[in-house]
């Protein structure tokens, strides 16, 4: 009796086991079948390169950058390997890389699946992406229209249509806003506190939103703003000799997010029928990194791996004037700005797991 009691739990748990495999794989089929293609917008942490062929000093296709890419190619993004926007696709079964838009190597098939229209150093702010001559939100904007007009050449306006309307679109934006424009060089303090600051640029944002929607945009994921304070470039300029991180600027970022969060909860969905705007919290989750590495095999998040790590940050960061670390798995941040793909991967990971099913 008790050997055909042991057979049956037996039977029912794997019974069971296999119930679970397969539901997993049924809502990652859901997921792939659901979301066409993506598309990113923003700053560096999902520019692929789109900064390499324009004048300005913030660029980054040039080594250590790209040191565990594919054939240690240095490509443009800013980081040691992969992106966000490129763990992104790779998660949800689209495909292994984004492409930069203003790539010249870029293959049409990609097209169908996405690209990244974003811009190392640019905000919210336009002053922001003018100070440093790099592709604000706005013209990010126009080339999207452009692509609207060469994936109707390519499959047809029906299919380009589907494709726009079913694609997820990701805005990485407001920290060079807070980072650079407000607190380094100081311009927009003349003009602002900060609370007036970060309405300005829940105002930019708002507007970028709702020119995404009418180019067909559905499914918009913003994400919020890291604790900058605690970036090692932040650390060094603003930390103090102990290179602690600055609340002032943590507290900033933390207002923003608010700011954001709500309108997108708010008037932009009343605003913009059919619309699923989520707000994707990256503040939370990089904060826990950098107070509890420990738990996630990190030895050293105070500092970037290129270089001294305190400062060296897209031109500070190169081959001639810097080394890098012996193994960046263990560091959290690559530059003094951005994270490793390894520190990417975690967050990216968890960002799936918890905000996918909001845009279905």
């Amino acid at each position: 009796m008790s050997y055909s009691c042991s057979s049956l739990l037996f039977s029912l748990h794997y019974v069971m086991f296999l119930y679970l495999l397969c539901e997993g794989k049924t809502q990652l089929l859901s997921k792939n079948s659901t979301i066409k293609a993506v598309f990113t917008f923003g700053d560096s942490i999902v520019d692929q390169g789109n900064n390499n062929n324009i004048t300005t000093i913030v660029k980054c296709n040039f080594p250590p950058y790209g040191k565990d890419f594919v054939d240690g190619k240095a490509t443009g993004r800013f980081t040691n390997a992969k992106t966000p926007a490129d763990l992104i696709v790779e998660e949800l079964g689209i495909k292994e890389l984004m492409p930069a838009y203003r790539d010249p190597n870029l293959q049409v098939e990609d097209l169908k699946t996405g690209v990244s229209f974003a811009s190392g150093a640019s905000g919210y702010d336009p002053q922001t992406s003018s100070i440093v001559s790099v592709i604000p939100l706005s013209t990010q904007l126009n080339y999207f229209e452009e692509y609207i007009g060469k994936l109707k050449g390519l499959v047809g306006e029906k299919e380009a249509n589907k494709i726009v309307n079913n694609s997820l679109y990701l805005v990485v934006a407001g920290s060079n806003d807070l980072a650079n424009t407000y607190y380094t060089i100081g311009l927009r303090q003349k003009q602002y506190d900060i609370d007036s600051y970060t309405d300005l640029m829940v105002d930019k944002a708002e507007d970028f939103i709702q020119e995404l929607y009418k180019l067909g945009a559905r499914k918009i994921g913003v994400f919020g703003i890291p604790p900058i304070g605690c970036l090692p470039c932040q650390r060094t300029l603003s930390g103090g000799l102990g290179r602690l991180c600055v609340e002032e600027h943590n507290q900033a970022a933390q207002l923003a997010n608010t700011k954001i969060s709500l309108a997108l909860n708010g008037s932009l969905s009343k605003k913009l029928p059919q619309s699923k705007l989520v707000f994707i919290d990256i503040y939370d989750p990089m904060l826990d990194l950098i107070l509890n590495p420990q738990k996630y095999g990190f030895e050293v998040v105070d500092k970037g791996c290129c270089g001294t790590g305190s400062i060296e940050v897209v031109i500070l960061c190169n081959r001639y004037m810097s080394s890098t670390c012996e193994d960046d798995t263990k560091y959290l941040f690559w530059d003094s700005y951005h994270p490793t793909e390894r520190g990417y991967r975690i967050l990216v990971d968890q960002m799936i797991k918890k905000y996918i099913n909001r845009f279905m």
